[in-house]
């Protein structure tokens, strides 16, 4: 896979030390962007759905239906999508392609940005799922396919 991204001009990863081990493969020449890191969970960082289920339930499906809901100390959808069309928006004054190394919610927030619909909880991003989004005055989505040795 990462032969298929050699020609980036720019490889970009989020703070987080997996984000980071996956740039690596990459290459050695990541730069860390902090508009890349996962959504900030609050008080509910590494704490179980299961869990959150029996302490918060309300405070879990106010998160889950709405969008300004934010977990205790946490991020709302609506911030991670403010962030993320900032990025976005700052790709746009520099040319050329950019491999981005980053979280399922961040995919998400750009897949929402780039389909400019509130779309957000009816994307499943797996992990290491490829995207590729193209600018030419306006923003594309391009679901790649992979290449399969012995394919026809």
């Amino acid at each position: 896979m990462a032969a298929r991204f050699n020609a980036a001009r720019r490889l970009l990863c989020g703070p987080e030390l997996r984000t980071r081990q996956t740039a690596a493969w990459f290459g050695a020449d990541a730069r860390v962007d902090e508009a890349l890191r996962d959504c900030d969970w609050g008080n509910w960082h590494g704490r179980s759905i299961k869990d959150l289920q029996t302490t918060q339930a309300q405070a879990l499906q106010a998160w889950l239906t709405d969008p300004h809901a934010a977990p205790p100390g946490g991020e709302s959808v609506t911030d991670l999508a403010t962030r993320v069309a900032a990025w976005l928006q700052s790709l746009q004054t520099t040319p050329g392609h950019v491999v981005a190394i980053t979280h399922p919610y961040i995919v998400r927030a750009v897949l929402m940005q780039v389909m400019q619909g509130a779309a957000f909880n009816a994307i499943d991003v797996e992990p290491l799922s490829v995207i590729e989004l193209r600018f030419n005055g306006i923003w594309r989505l391009r679901l790649p396919g992979i290449d399969i040795e012995g394919a026809c």
